[in-house]
């Protein structure tokens, strides 16, 4: 079961092409529900394309939530997000609909099952004079900065993963604890769950992986086809303010 208030909700996920879109809106008209987007990328307006968002007929035939709520330079938090579904949870049980969560982005299912971790808040100026400096100097440098103080963390991230790695290197310099050891308030919780009683309620897609490549080497073309180029260009073109947290 979910964590309140999400205990009634349902949730689809699954990786890239995988072929959650399509299986949700059959879902959620049978089941009388309103799909809540799980997707870090379908929050921003004018990316449609390159994020295979559902499309204005699918979005016509189901009310989705948390798609287009942001500008392009905006920056989204989990904890934004995790808030934003709160709200629109508590506005689809009050039209006595269903609520499913349809999307793949790992960190907001595991905030969706087992809540965020009590660790420090955004520190704006630093977080800002983090990226000019993996500008400056590199990603990897940035990386091999964050290996040092904190190499449980900088073990499972990319180099090139420089919102994370800033991310890190932020809770260290505000706390000087790794931000590894504030997510270890996460295991409890899992523990816990695994020993709770609960009706499923999260069902993951799998495809075979070569047939997921291929699903994902077509859905590239058709995204070139319908006018991948042209949308990033636009976006290109876009006034770029500096980019703020979400509020």
């Amino acid at each position: 079961m979910l964590r309140p208030p999400f205990q009634d909700a349902l949730v689809l996920t699954g990786p890239t092409g995988s072929g959650k879109t399509a299986l949700g809106i059959e879902l959620a008209l049978r089941l009388g529900a309103e799909i809540i987007a799980m997707d870090s990328m379908t929050l921003y307006r004018r990316m449609d394309i390159g994020t295979a968002k559902p499309t204005a007929e699918e979005r016509r035939r189901v009310p989705h939530h948390l798609i287009d709520v942001l500008e392009p330079w905006e920056s989204a938090t989990v904890a934004w997000w995790l808030d934003q579904a709160v709200v629109a949870c508590k506005e689809i049980k009050d039209r006595g609909r269903r609520v499913l969560f349809v999307g793949g982005t790992p960190l907001y299912l595991k905030a969706l099952l087992f809540g965020l971790f009590e660790g420090p808040g955004a520190d704006v100026p630093l977080r800002r004079q983090l990226a000019r400096e993996a500008q400056e100097s590199g990603s990897a440098a940035l990386h091999a900065r964050l290996a040092a103080v904190d190499p449980v963390t900088a073990a499972r991230l990319q180099p090139n993963d420089v919102r994370r790695v800033v991310r890190a290197l932020e809770v260290w310099e505000t706390t000087r604890q790794p931000i590894s050891e504030w997510q270890q308030q996460w295991k409890g919780r899992v523990a816990a769950s695994h020993r709770e009683p609960s009706q499923p309620t999260c069902l993951c897609l799998h495809i075979p992986r070569r047939e997921l490549y291929d699903r994902i080497d077509r859905r590239v073309l058709r995204m070139v086809k319908d006018g991948l180029v042209e949308e990033v260009r636009a976006l290109r073109g876009l006034p770029h303010p500096v980019s703020v947290e979400a509020t």
